[in-house]
């Protein structure tokens, strides 16, 4: 079996966690698989495997990232492409990878298509959401938001989001949307500071076509942005196609832990020292 390690240097301990997690790998007969812009960085076992990343995600059997929640979105989309599950690193459990003791769960991506006068200018694939915002140097903007024709939504927002449910709880809770069980599968819509006392977040089916232009000031742009990376600007001629992606993503747990356990560990805890949620 071969393991893709992929780190997030900007996490606290995450050197002390990587070199843990290639000793307990190597030490169960996984052959250990890096990025070579790592090499130098890293004081790796001297059999562990360097090379680029993409090709090294093809080879490996699972792909382990070291660092949280948003290490997993970065590396999620490589690991769809090449059908490979993704690992959320916890050391003390890394042994059972060998021996089976482990649950799966697939989770749904979604497809954004960025079109500039009506030409497609770029597609992008997200495990969390997509977000189409305002530019910082324009005022609140009108979106609008249609499926088959048919408007669904106009709105003068700062922003709208479309969520996968494993999105659900990240920027979409945050901005009002509902916790979805991320085994489900649908498009989450959520507004980002709307200006109306009556919008509210609403669920489509997983075969949506959603359409959406942002009918801002004439110099002004909107930003596309696909977990949580601004990847595209858009301008009044352009609009962003939102549908469900032909990749998905396979989650590893070895904790064993349900959904609602994590929700209830991470969003429900009281604030220190008020004794209140």
């Amino acid at each position: 079996m071969k393991a893709y390690i992929f780190p997030n240097l900007d996490k606290k301990n995450c050197k002390e966690y990587t070199h843990e997690a290639c000793s307990i790998l190597l030490n169960n007969g996984i052959d250990v698989l890096i990025d070579e812009e790592y090499k130098d960085i890293f004081d790796f076992p001297i059999n562990a495997r360097f090379g680029e990343e993409s090709e090294l995600i093809k080879d490996c059997d699972a792909v382990i990232a070291i660092g949280g929640d948003g290490t997993i979105i970065r590396c999620a989309g490589l690991a769809a492409v090449w059908s490979k599950p993704i690992v959320g690193i916890n050391c003390g459990k890394l042994s059972r990878l060998n021996s089976g003791e482990l649950s799966k769960s697939r989770r749904m991506m979604l497809k954004a298509l960025v079109f500039k006068k009506d030409k497609l200018k770029g597609t992008f694939h997200a495990l969390n959401d997509v977000v189409i915002s305002k530019c910082s140097n324009s005022k609140i903007a009108d979106f609008e938001v249609s499926k088959e024709g048919i408007i669904i939504s106009s709105l003068r927002a700062d922003g709208v989001i479309f969520s996968t449910p494993t999105g659900a709880t990240a920027y979409s809770m945050s901005a009002g949307g509902p916790i979805i069980e991320p085994d489900l599968e649908c498009i989450e819509f959520t507004q980002i500071c709307p200006h109306s006392l009556f919008a509210r977040s609403m669920i489509f089916s997983a075969e949506s076509e959603l359409h959406i232009k942002c009918h801002a000031n004439k110099d002004a742009k909107a930003v596309v942005s696909v977990d949580g990376e601004n990847v595209f600007e858009i301008g009044v001629d352009d609009k962003v196609m939102i549908t469900r992606s032909e990749y998905s993503v396979e989650i590893i747990d070895l904790i064993g832990g349900s959904f609602f356990n994590s929700i209830n560990g991470k969003l429900m805890q009281p604030l220190k020292g008020t004794g209140e949620i």
